[in-house]
């Protein structure tokens, strides 16, 4: 098993130190075009205050990095380095520092420690916790469907089983939170393409829906499609929408996006599925996605779960 990225998410905005401007004027501290990320480490403003919450975070990171090149990253952050999701602003950035006896927060930093030994791997000079590690550790923090989120990527995007993970955090001593690990692990898959996918499936197991199938293959007047979820024996399927699926910010491309999604939802209409769409909103909001389901035929077959759906789209974690 090797899941060690061949390489890792690069800063979205230019970074460089204070030091390398020394002799120059003004100072950057007192220059109003450059933004601060850390001490010691500016961009331009201008580029800082267009990127996306996740994207700052990233940049903080790698701002980290250049002043602590030793730092071994864990937690969202190794998350965020590894493309997987990270959920908004996090406000902390997280290392992993054997030296200490405890884990420690300080300004902006957590340093974080283990009774269990961990293993660090080196990826374009940047040094962070391994994978199944890192899935591990969110899966104890974050809100569970996020957590849902992080794992189901990880497994995508990388060479892991669930079943190595699984194990990982069986063999491990710390035994906190181990009940929301359990949840978070044995239900992480591959299959989900999206954290949209990934919370919605969190989503229908609270509202008490019986479980979807995923990634089911239909064959549909001589073309073939893939559905989110179906519900094949209640002739139901559901589709969690995102921009980015219909073209992001190419207005041609999304058009176009938006025509062979019509004509793909006629052809499942016509062969008498009924066919619920939702947005990511929709999913982090829960009554979006319910009501989507409910319209579309679909009944709980449970009752359902409100404490774990008030957890939903809220992150204590972030900003």
């Amino acid at each position: 098993m090797d899941a060690i990225p061949r390489s890792l998410r690069e800063s979205p905005v230019h970074l460089f130190r204070a030091s390398s401007l020394l002799g120059t004027a003004p100072y950057p501290s007192r220059d109003a075009s450059l933004y601060k990320v850390r001490p010691g480490v500016y961009a331009a403003r201008d580029a800082w205050n267009v990127l996306a919450p996740w994207d700052r975070y990233l940049a903080r990171v790698h701002a980290f990095a250049l002043v602590r090149a030793d730092a071994v990253f864990s937690h969202e952050s190794a998350a965020s380095l590894l493309g997987l999701p990270t959920f908004g602003h996090p406000r902390n950035i997280h290392i992993f520092d054997t030296r200490r006896s405890r884990s420690v927060a300080y300004g902006d930093v957590t340093a974080h420690t283990s009774a269990d030994a961990r293993s660090v791997q080196r990826v374009g000079g940047i040094h962070l916790t391994t994978v199944e590690d890192l899935v591990v550790d969110l899966a104890r923090v974050l809100p569970p469907a996020f957590g849902l989120a992080v794992a189901d990527a990880a497994l995508r995007d990388s060479s892991l089983s669930r079943d190595e993970v699984i194990d990982h955090a069986a063999a491990q001593r710390n035994t906190f939170r181990m009940k929301r690990v359990e949840w978070v692990l044995t239900r992480a898959t591959p299959l989900s393409e999206s954290a949209g996918e990934s919370l919605s499936r969190a989503v229908i197991e609270w509202c008490g829906f019986p479980a979807p199938t995923l990634q089911m293959t239909h064959r549909l007047e001589g073309r073939t499609y893939r559905s989110d979820f179906s519900w094949p024996e209640q002739k139901v399927i559901g589709e969690s929408d995102g921009w980015l699926k219909y073209g992001g910010d190419d207005p041609v491309a999304a058009a176009e996006a938006v025509r062979a999604e019509k004509r793909r939802e006629d052809s499942f209409r016509r062969a008498g599925w009924r066919v619920a769409r939702w947005d990511y909103a929709g999913a982090l909001g829960a009554d979006g996605l319910r009501a989507a389901l409910a319209a579309a035929g679909l009944a709980p077959s449970r009752r359902a779960d409100p404490a774990a759906l008030a957890s939903v789209g809220r992150n204590p974690r972030s900003r």
